[in-house]
């Protein structure tokens, strides 16, 4: 039966959205009295507007392990920034397994795989040491074919228009 697995849902593509989708499923989460955990693998900004809100809200930890902007593998400091995710993957790894929160977000998760950060099959290893009534929710442009497949609600995020090029910079309360 459905029930007795964990839920796993991925938000994809080159729009805007996927990490205010995956933060929507944790205010409702929050709504009902179940506790979250959100691991952002990649953002590193001091102070955003989610840091701040979900902070406030009960049942909720949110940790940036990323280093911002990952460089091309063959800097120095490609090594630093894979060290971070290993570290954000640890994290995720030992709250699916202890089973403490009823939503665990992995934010850009695909993006971490997509750039060599982690390896795709540690990432599947992890959720597959979810319980039955977790959800997964995983988020990031260019979704590896496995996560895809390991996935049961998958939903790309499609850039008709963006603010971006019609010359607006990025704004408090939309873009972070």
């Amino acid at each position: 039966m459905k029930q007795d697995l964990p839920r796993i849902v991925l938000f994809t593509g080159n729009g805007k959205g996927k990490t205010t989708a995956a933060l929507g499923m944790v205010l409702r989460a929050s709504g009902h009295g179940l506790k979250s955990l959100i691991v952002q693998f990649v953002k590193a900004a001091g102070e955003t507007g989610e840091l701040s809100a979900c902070r406030h809200l009960p049942g909720v930890e949110i940790v940036q392990t990323g280093l911002g902007f990952i460089p091309d593998r063959t800097s120095p400091v490609f090594a630093v920034h894979q060290q971070a995710a290993h570290e954000g993957l640890r994290k995720v790894t030992t709250a699916i397994a202890e089973g403490n929160y009823a939503l665990v977000v992995m934010d850009e998760i695909c993006l971490a795989v997509t750039k060599d950060l982690l390896a795709e099959e540690a990432v599947i290893e992890a959720i597959h040491k979810a319980g039955p009534k977790v959800v997964i929710i995983m988020t990031g442009r260019r979704a590896p074919a496995g996560l895809i497949s390991l996935a049961d609600t998958v939903t790309e995020m499609t850039m008709i228009k963006h603010g971006y090029v019609a010359g607006w910079p990025a704004q408090k309360g939309v873009e972070f």
